[in-house]
């Protein structure tokens, strides 16, 4: 079994993200003062007394309402009930019960799952007596919190993993492989999980911008496990107005720091942008392995050169990330968009390659004989050694005599020596050089 699940769920601007934020213990959902903010379901780690957990905020549950929008929200929800082992149910403590609390409450007891009610806002214990008045709901487990000063959230916890699964994996585990889905707004990057993942996972919808915030979605492909982080678009900073889109920007960055794998969305319409070129190059100066996914590729009129200027066009925008493979799909009606997955594992295995000492060295003497390395003044680099020191990217530490003499030209025709021996296709490679004295 998984990892136990944790829904946090309840009408709009109760603090649903607040107590978010202090359980994952960092900025991910978005807090802002306008109901609704928070448009999908937000996936987090988080843990307690040693067990880990994935949190789902959802979207606040609006009980009665046309806007298509607030209506994708209740579908969100419910979507996470259905997922959810355990549900917590945050009501505003200082407002007190309200109708619509009623309403919700009434879609949580149907759903049979166990549900803890977070009275939030409490922050002194004259609001105390308030707490009381939510048992009415014909749910057990009542506490009084306060989201943003972190009061009654312990006890609020130790009640929650109390109900998790006695055969649920609540060990941290390294092994999913995470995968951030970066590009400008509308380029298809919702549309494209949602056809990976066969479900409506993240609301989609023509206006740029509609996905405001980063989505973690789990989807398992044989023994692999994922998780999909779906950014948001990025946006140019001088079309940010919005502190909301201000958010989905740094939202934006974060997910690319901490994903295994980037697929770099980009409507093949519109071609490579200098947009695209910052999005992909924020993935690349992050060491972070790469597939280039050109979008709506339905929607372009081909000859039989096309694939060719394509080619060409892109590798010439995105120079410094040659070693990425390039897919063409149709998000939309779902045209290739089988092969990703396969791109995403093997990018992810070439990223986590270890090469042996040994093999690496007779690479590197084997490359110095074929181009001598620089000289300058009649002094000569030399390459005494190199070792691989990580991954994700491969890093490798060359030990040489004197840094003055490594050119950057020599240090890329390595680089390239690498590859050819190694592959290391569609990841970054990081080479550094540090001065070993002989004698």
């Amino acid at each position: 079994m998984g990892r136990p699940i944790v829904a946090i769920v309840g009408r709009p601007n109760v603090g649903k993200s607040t107590l978010f934020n202090r359980i994952a213990g960092r900025r991910i959902s978005i807090v802002e003062d306008t109901p609704g903010v928070t448009r999908d379901r937000i996936y987090a780690e988080g843990e307690w007394l040693g067990k880990y957990f994935t949190m789902i905020d959802t979207g606040g549950i609006e009980t009665d309402t046309s806007d298509n929008i607030l209506k994708q929200m209740r579908i969100q929800a419910e979507l996470a009930i259905d997922t959810a082992d355990v549900i917590i149910f945050i009501v505003d403590g200082k407002m007190g019960l309200t109708p619509a609390d009623r309403e919700v409450a009434q879609m949580l007891r149907k759903s049979g799952k166990p549900v803890v009610i977070g009275a939030n806002k409490v922050e002194s214990p004259k609001l105390w007596d308030a707490v009381y008045e939510f048992y009415e709901l014909g749910l057990d487990d009542v506490y009084g919190i306060s989201a943003t000063q972190g009061m009654g959230v312990g006890d609020l916890l130790d009640e929650v993993i109390k109900y998790f699964p006695e055969d649920a994996d609540t060990e941290y585990d390294d092994s999913i492989i995470k995968v951030a889905v970066i590009g400008k707004p509308n380029a298809g990057k919702s549309s494209l999980i949602n056809k990976i993942l066969g479900e409506e996972r993240v609301i989609v919808s023509n206006i740029p911008g509609t996905t405001r915030d980063a989505i973690d979605t789990r989807f398992t492909d044989g023994e692999d496990e994922f998780v999909f982080i779906d950014t948001a678009g990025m946006r140019r900073k001088s079309s940010v107005h919005e502190n909301i889109e201000r958010y989905s920007v740094l939202r934006a960055i974060s997910a690319v720091e901490r994903a295994d794998v980037c697929l770099i969305v980009i409507d093949s319409l519109e071609g490579v942008t200098e947009q695209d070129k910052k999005v992909a190059g924020f993935a690349h100066d992050n060491g972070k392995a790469a597939v280039i996914i050109m979008n709506k590729w339905d929607l372009v009129e081909k000859d039989n050169k096309t694939y060719l200027r394509y080619e060409e066009d892109i590798r010439k925008g995105l120079s410094y990330m040659l070693y990425a493979p390039i897919q063409y799909i149709s998000a939309l009606t779902g045209k290739r968009s089988n092969r990703i997955i396969d791109s995403i594992k093997d990018v992810y295995k070439e990223a986590s390659k270890r090469v042996p000492t040994g093999v690496l060295n007779d690479v590197i003497g084997e490359a110095t004989l074929i181009n001598q390395p620089p000289s300058d003044k009649g002094k000569r680099l030399k390459i005494y050694y190199g070792t691989q020191v990580g991954v994700k990217p491969p890093h490798f530490v060359l030990f040489i005599n004197d840094k003055k003499l490594m050119h950057f030209s020599y240090l890329r025709y390595l680089e390239n020596q690498l590859r050819q021996a190694f592959g290391f296709n569609g990841t970054p490679i990081k080479l550094e050089v540090r001065e070993k004295r002989r004698g």
